[in-house]
């Protein structure tokens, strides 16, 4: 009797680990750092998983390491695995029935620096054994980190045009047109032609806002002067106050005190209003922690599929 084939030496779980965590710190170095471990470890790791499949899954880049084609293809699966093991580790222990672990959570500008009461208030009380780390940057950057599976979850504001992701509606917000206090145009009802020949201060390439903002523009306004290019809101406040120029806002970050020395402008012909999103990779793992956050922050809300927005 023939004797069977031996078996493939099986994947583990370290070597995913160490494998996710190149992947996402895109490089020996930073992984081994963040692991704990040596970088010969890493490199022997990630050598041996790269054996046993028998492809390479990333490409040199000068001092770095970038997934190739078969190393994203494994990114999910392997991410995957990992949360599924944390899941069965966490149920069989001593604090099964109570929801613990990490959720990494990127926040677009205006979620992350005026609603964070209101995006982890009721979940945080909830679930006290859930460790958050927050990261707050533009759309475009947290649709990135997303994509490379380096946080969990993003909320945001308009659109992210990535194929890889799904999105859940969370409320309503509305953009607004301001001007220091006392600007010539306050208090009046504007017409399109009356911003012509203004000057703008915008947020960067890659903001939301500045995208709805260019979007409603190009219709009613037609070519317009952006003066001046800044990361962040309170920064285009300061200039908007300097009397550097007008801007374009979420009206969150102009109430009470935060909008003195600021008017909002009467400019009903710019159709400002967005939703804001909850939004995931489609190939990520709801894990119970996860899930549990989705459903608090969107409860019933539908996914929609970023391939079917126009």
């Amino acid at each position: 009797m023939a004797s069977a084939a031996p078996l493939p030496a099986a994947i583990g779980t370290r070597q995913l680990r160490v494998f996710c965590a190149v992947a996402r710190e895109g490089g020996v170095r930073r992984a081994a750092e963040v692991l704990h471990l040596s970088q010969s470890a890493v490199s022997a790791s990630l050598a041996e998983l790269e054996r046993q499949l028998g492809a390479p899954l990333f490409d040199r880049v000068g001092r770095g390491l970038q997934l190739n084609g078969q190393g994203r293809a494994l990114l999910p699966r392997a991410e995957d695995v990992l949360a599924r093991v944390v899941e069965i580790q966490r149920q069989f222990g001593p604090d099964g029935g109570q929801l613990a672990g990490e959720l990494r959570i990127g926040a677009s500008n205006t979620v992350g620096n005026y609603l964070v009461a209101d995006l982890l208030g009721g979940f945080v009380q909830a679930h006290p054994g859930v460790r958050i780390r927050l990261q707050v940057d533009n759309t475009a950057t947290i649709a990135d980190a997303l994509c490379r599976f380096a946080i969990d979850v993003g909320v945001v504001e308009g659109a992210t045009h990535r194929p890889e992701l799904v999105e859940r509606r969370w409320r309503r917000d509305r953009l607004v047109v301001c001007a220091r206090d006392g600007h010539p145009l306050a208090g009046r009802a504007l017409t399109a032609d009356a911003l012509h020949g203004e000057r703008w201060v915008l947020r960067e390439p890659g903001s939301a806002s500045r995208e709805r903002f260019e979007q409603a523009a190009a219709s009613a306004l037609g070519p317009f002067e952006v003066a001046i290019e800044l990361g962040q809101n309170e920064a285009v406040k300061q200039a908007v106050m300097a009397g550097l120029g007008l801007a374009c806002l979420p009206e969150i970050a102009l109430r009470g005190a935060a909008g003195a020395g600021i008017v909002v402008l009467d400019t009903p012909f710019l159709q400002l209003d967005r939703w804001l999103s909850v939004v995931v990779h489609r190939d990520k793992h709801r894990d119970r922690v996860l899930s549990a956050f989705l459903d608090a922050l969107a409860p019933g809300a539908a996914e929609v599929d970023v391939r079917a927005d126009p």
